[in-house]
């Protein structure tokens, strides 16, 4: 791959995955300070300023690798602190907690999919170039990757915020146990998205689980102005 070619294709991966991984910890943080948890507020991390965010590992490496092997982009900004105990009602609101990183990601891929039927439209239908060809790029790039991230934190395991869901809902014996679990969730991920594709794609859980729902969400946005994938 030439080295414009590859600097390009970092640009218009990596800007947009840190504006979504950085609005999807932030909105944790605003939906526990809503509910009774500053925590995050009392550390400064309810701000939109990247440096307060970036993890080398989530936020820079393994975003880069993905984007220059070409597999699924995907990555994470440090978790913002939430205590529980804080929140006025513990188990129902760390579910809206939980929720509210993804919940971003698809209004994030929503605006996303209605700036890109603007710039298409003020294009005159003629395919776009130059500045407008990079912005249409990221922007497209930004909507797959909110919901991608909205789609794979659902998933209901710890530690993902569908983990947190789940936990909410099951019985309180039962909690511990599940907790338990997350420790092994950094490591469940890389098998996820590096191991397994390169054994078999027949066992690529992503691209058979997860990118179909990403496709159908996304396609779902960009026809509401009229585009497709």
């Amino acid at each position: 791959m030439p080295d414009g070619d590859l600097l390009y294709r970092i640009a218009i991966w990596l800007v947009p995955l840190v504006i979504a991984i950085v609005f999807h910890e932030v909105a944790h943080g605003w939906v526990a300070r809503a509910f009774g948890d500053p925590t995050a507020a009392r550390l400064g991390r309810l701000t939109l300023n990247p440096i307060k965010h970036v993890d080398p590992v989530g936020t820079v490496g393994l975003p880069l690798l993905l984007a220059v092997t070409g597999a699924p982009v995907f990555g994470w900004a440090k978790p913002v602190p939430v205590v529980t105990s804080r929140l006025r009602n513990p188990r129902l609101h760390m579910m809206l907690v939980a929720l509210a990183g993804p919940g971003i990601n698809l209004v994030l891929a929503l605006v996303a999919a209605l700036g890109l039927g603007v710039l298409l439209a003020g294009n005159g239908g003629v395919e776009p170039t130059g500045g407008v060809r990079f912005l249409v790029d990221n922007l497209f790039n930004f909507l797959l990757i909110n919901v991608f991230l909205a789609i794979f934190n659902l998933i209901p395991l710890p530690p993902f915020d569908g983990g947190h869901v789940v936990e909410g809902l099951l019985p309180r014996s039962v909690v511990p146990t599940w907790q338990g679990l997350g420790r092994f969730g950094f490591p469940i991920l890389i098998v996820l998205l590096l191991v397994v594709p390169m054994i078999s794609p027949e066992w690529n859980v992503v691209a058979r689980a997860v990118v179909p729902i990403v496709h159908m969400v996304a396609g779902a946005f960009l026809g509401l102005v009229g585009l497709a994938i």
